[in-house]
């Protein structure tokens, strides 16, 4: 009998309404995925990030959101929102580390949840998407990393 053992690269990506209930459907989604692979060492952090971006992405736009998760493998998980708006807010429009963003006040009603992936992600970043072949406008990609030899 031959055992077949699961490899430690892997992706998956679901595309995600504008609800609001996408959070809870992208939370469900990293623990079943996490719990699959034996990530369960980095999932509470995943889904609070993700549960950051997605929700975001549900607030400032109108359309539809994209959640990609990939174990590029060294225990690393990389998890990446796309959304329609092309606007990179603070801090993923400058590199890790070049800004240091002030805390949002406590009575603030939101504008904590970016500061979370800052805080608790080991990289992250965003790129506006478009070009010739998307055209302008085609949104953005806002993405983070966890585990491996970062946090």
């Amino acid at each position: 009998m031959v055992t077949v053992a699961p490899p430690d690269t892997w992706s998956y990506a679901l595309r995600l309404p504008h609800d609001p209930r996408a959070a809870r459907v992208a939370r469900m989604t990293v623990r079943a995925a996490l719990n699959g692979h034996g990530m369960s060492e980095v999932l509470d952090v995943t889904e609070l990030l993700t549960s950051e971006l997605v929700t975001n992405a549900y607030r400032h736009t109108k359309g539809p959101a994209s959640l990609r998760l990939t174990a590029p493998g060294d225990g690393r998980l990389r998890v990446g929102v796309w959304d329609s708006s092309p606007q990179i807010p603070a801090p993923f429009d400058e590199p890790p580390g070049d800004r240091v963003a002030p805390p949002a006040p406590t009575d603030a009603e939101g504008g904590r949840g970016l500061l979370l992936v800052r805080e608790y992600a080991s990289s992250w970043g965003g790129w506006p998407l478009g070009d010739e072949l998307l055209g302008p406008g085609a949104g953005k990609l806002l993405w983070f990393e966890v585990g491996g030899s970062g946090r």
